[in-house]
């Protein structure tokens, strides 16, 4: 998003009461792309790229589609939208002067396809498409060229070069870019824009561009394409943004290969996790071909509001990572290429002190801008999440235990990433000061405590040599007991952070890990029955506290207490999918843990996870259009912040598939039991 686009939706959002002025929303409206570019298209049509972080190129920053006839230009308004069956083709029906235009939209690795075609009322009109495109190559708005070639459009900067085509004849103009006053005026400017403003070289020298194309057949239809490249050869560019407007001319073609796509891209999951496939859809329009994901689509680049998230968070992506790999291994999804890409992304970023850093761009694995960097700046201060090698750490553990138990570099990884983690253990057993997974405060945190204890028990049980086992047992023992110095007795819950000498005992959602940490520490030493008591109340408390059901249309959990963040005229604070999803999923092991010691409150949090599953499943308050699962939601239903969000998605995923083969579990032994019964 480039600074004119800020300002023009600070100007039409400013006194929102849901709405932060200045983003690049993608809470309303669908993505296509599975491949390296990742394209939105809102309700009115309009498509623009969130494809950077995925593929180091910026593409088309805004656009606009309308029909015109009798001389008359109608632009498309807010559309009905749906995905086609299990692809990533966006289908948008307009109705627009009395007649039916449907839209369908398709991404192809770095190409882009919009086909239109008018309902049978519009059979023998006379109309065409006019589309305006304004590209920022290199995420420039100014200093750009444009080349027109006849049939096909060139706008470029320097290395990134973009192009538009379509599938019947075109005309060309250029279009001028809003004026210094004009960005200063109290309404934003207008798009599209002007012609060239009578001077002569505005056309050629902007990076906006208005193309014109008409319908034609029985069934008045065209096809529009782009493609981003980098440093391509012109006349190869052409030949494909050319040949990708022809092969897509109808419906059926962009369907076809939306299909194809889908086949190559994402595993059949219609058969396995309770439609899971929308899950995995999500996350992949979110991951690179490096295997690495963006935590969200940038709604927020000039880091108005937050720090941005079109960037790859080591917690986040190994935790993604592994709530995949426990869920293929429930279902079978055949995922076993995303899990080594995820592996070997994680080897060629690690650190040489075996951590981490904040964030990185996803299509390299280059440090990306971040302010968690403690430990690549000289200082070595607080500013390190901690958790993230640890989260890491543990899906590495698991990867070699569950998919490559040969595989020498991520041996090589795994042993380094204990060390790094054992650098950043106190003598007490708690991970030292650093920053938390909400990365709003510094402290000794028990959800980075619960990640350092699921890591080290993982490497324990991994198949490395006897003496990293038998350290990482013992630091996974000292981290179990060290859990001790964060218990509040008087809530019955343990603390958010012991900051310096005081105990910050508000209820924090991250805090739900400890029910996983511990499943994976009983695999190797016995979980106490007072600790298991402690964990019941720990997870009733928080579920409990932090459960809000608001008047509204939705309900589920808040992250934590007093939480404060884009709440705008809201009192309370926001409801996030993340820790819904994620008090779901600690339900479930903690019913898992219960059930495995003889405890006899295991049935009760099944059920509970069930409820929260519920509201983030398909179908749930909590999911948008397309199934997405947006970060948070105002109390109105209104969708807020990163959208979707992948983490609750993977999260989601796990769960139902673990409950899924709970209910197949039982569902044998009942078989078993009345067939028993019929042989007697």
């Amino acid at each position: 998003m480039e600074l004119h686009g800020a300002l023009n939706d600070f100007k039409r959002s400013q006194g929102d009461p849901r709405r932060f002025p200045g983003e690049r929303r993608s809470t309303t409206g669908l993505f296509s792309g599975l491949d390296d570019r990742l394209v939105h298209v809102a309700p009115d049509g309009s498509i623009s790229d969130y494809s950077y972080p995925l593929s180091g190129v910026a593409g088309i920053e805004r656009s606009r589609f309308g029909l015109e006839f009798d001389g008359e230009t109608h632009w498309f308004d807010d559309g009905d939208q749906r995905y086609i069956e299990d692809t990533a083709v966006v289908e948008t029906v307009h109705e627009v002067a009395g007649y039916g235009c449907t839209q369908y939209d398709l991404a192809v690795d770095r190409g882009h396809v919009t086909h239109f075609v008018l309902d049978d009322a519009a059979t023998g009109v006379d109309a065409s498409i006019k589309a305006c495109f304004g590209f920022a190559p290199e995420g420039r708005a100014s200093r750009i060229g444009q080349l027109w070639h006849g049939d096909a459009v060139e706008v470029y900067h320097d290395s990134e070069r973009d192009f538009v085509a379509a599938s019947t004849e075109i005309s060309v103009s250029g279009q001028v870019p809003e004026r210094f006053e004009e960005l200063l005026e109290p309404e934003p400017a207008p798009f599209p824009r002007s012609e060239d403003d009578d001077r002569y070289e505005e056309a050629r020298l902007s990076p906006i561009t208005m193309v014109e194309f008409e319908l034609t057949g029985s069934a008045p239809n065209a096809t529009i394409a782009t493609l981003l490249t980098e440093a391509s050869h012109r006349d190869d560019a052409l030949e494909r943004v050319r040949s990708n407007a022809m092969a897509h001319s109808d419906r059926e073609s962009i369907v076809d290969a939306g299909h194809s796509q889908a086949r190559d891209r994402l595993p059949d999951a219609t058969s396995g996790i309770d439609r899971g496939f929308a899950d995995l859809r999500a996350l992949c329009l979110l991951r690179s071909s490096t295997g690495a994901r963006i935590a969200g689509p940038e709604f927020d680049p000039f880091y108005r509001y937050s720090g941005g998230y079109g960037y790859t968070w080591f917690r986040d992506d190994a935790e993604i990572s592994r709530f995949l790999l426990d869920a293929d291994e429930r279902t079978g999804l055949g995922l076993d290429s995303w899990h080594e890409a995820s592996a070997r992304f994680y080897a060629d970023t690690q650190r040489a002190d075996g951590t981490w850093p904040h964030r990185v761009w996803p299509y390299n694995g280059r440090l990306a801008p971040g302010w968690a960097n403690g430990r690549l700046e000289e200082a070595n201060t607080a500013d390190y999440q901690a958790d993230q090698t640890a989260s890491v750490a543990a899906f590495l553990a698991t990867y070699l235990r569950r998919v490559d138990a040969g595989d020498e570099r991520v041996h090589e990884t795994l042993t380094s990433a204990l060390k790094g983690m054992d650098a950043t253990l106190a003598d007490d057993g708690l991970p030292e000061r650093v920053q938390n997974a909400w990365e709003n405060m510094t402290g000794r945190f028990t959800h980075t405590t619960a990640t350092f204890l699921e890591a080290y028990a993982a490497i324990a049980r991994a198949p490395v040599g006897e003496d990293v086992a038998a350290h990482a047992r013992a630091q996974a023992t000292r981290v179990y007991k060290a859990l001790d110095d964060l218990w509040v007795p008087d809530r019955g819950c343990y603390a958010m952070r012991l900051d310096g000498d005081d105990l910050d005992d508000r209820l924090d959602g991250s805090t739900l890990a400890l029910a996983s940490a511990h499943c994976e520490y009983d695999a190797i030493r016995t979980v106490d029955d007072d600790r298991l008591d402690r964990l019941v109340s720990h997870v009733e408390t928080t579920l409990d506290g932090l459960y809000r059901d608001p008047e509204g249309p939705i309900e589920g959990l808040a992250r934590f207490e007093d939480d404060p963040w884009r709440v705008r005229e809201q009192t309370d604070a926001k409801i996030w999918t993340v820790t819904t999803a994620w008090g779901a999923h600690a339900a479930v092991e903690l019913r898992d843990l219960l059930a495995a010691n003889g405890h006899d409150r295991a049935a009760e949090f099944d059920d509970r996870a069930r409820a929260l599953l519920a509201l983030v499943a398909p179908g749930g308050s909590l999911r948008r259009p397309g199934a997405y699962l947006p970060e948070q939601l105002f109390d109105d239903g209104t969708p807020d912040s990163a959208t979707p969000l992948g983490w609750p998605h993977a999260i989601r995923l796990a769960t139902a598939s673990a409950l899924e083969a709970a209910e197949t579990v039982e569902s044998s032994a009942a078989d078993a039991s009345g067939r028993a019964a019929s042989h007697e």
